[in-house]
């Protein structure tokens, strides 16, 4: 019998279009393959999952590394930067941003932030610094946060998003309908 060998996998170079973006403490860039043992350890938390709309709780095996491969071959009109805060000494990955590409050069913000950084500030710097970039050219971007997450509406005011109205959407994680707060920002010409 001849031993198998485990297959594999080539993934794409990270895409040379996408914007790498420095802040103070921060470093917006693609996401690598070497990411998902982290993006899997903290989206894996309940209280991570929970305040988004679509990463489940408990964490399917698989789901990580099939989020990442997304990331590396460009599907969908999403492009997503890790938050790379090696540089303040706080890790290599501490949470993800993307914009989702909308109609007429607008797009959705979506974030989460690892636990180990919440209240640091890190979320609205890294927010300031991908919306003062604005690498994809919006006119417009909309941002929505649970209502019983208040720290992450401050953060997108605090990046200058304007509250325009309340939504609702589903939860995987909790598994409910949650009443959401909508913010958008003008970019500007």
């Amino acid at each position: 019998m001849t031993p198998q060998k485990a297959p594999v996998r080539i993934d794409p170079e990270a895409s040379r279009d996408q914007a790498v973006i420095r802040t103070g403490r921060l470093t917006l860039r693609p996401v690598r393959r070497a990411d998902m043992g982290l993006i899997e350890h903290y989206t894996g938390d309940k209280r991570v999952a929970g305040m988004t709309t679509s990463i489940p709780h408990p964490l399917p095996p698989g789901a990580a590394d099939a989020f990442v491969t997304r990331c590396l071959n460009g599907v969908r009109d999403e492009t997503v930067w890790a938050m790379d805060a090696t540089e303040a000494g706080l890790g290599e990955l501490v949470g993800l941003m993307s914009l989702e590409t909308m109609d007429r050069g607008q797009a959705e913000i979506g974030y989460w932030v690892a636990p180990v950084v919440w209240n640091t500030g890190l979320a609205t710097e890294a927010l300031r610094g991908l919306m003062d970039a604005n690498p994809l050219g919006n006119s417009q971007v909309f941002g929505k946060v649970f209502q019983d997450n208040p720290a992450s509406a401050r953060v997108l005011t605090n990046a200058g998003f304007d509250y325009i109205g309340d939504a609702e959407a589903f939860c995987v994680a909790r598994g409910a309908v949650v009443p959401q707060w909508t913010y958008i920002r003008q970019m500007g010409g």
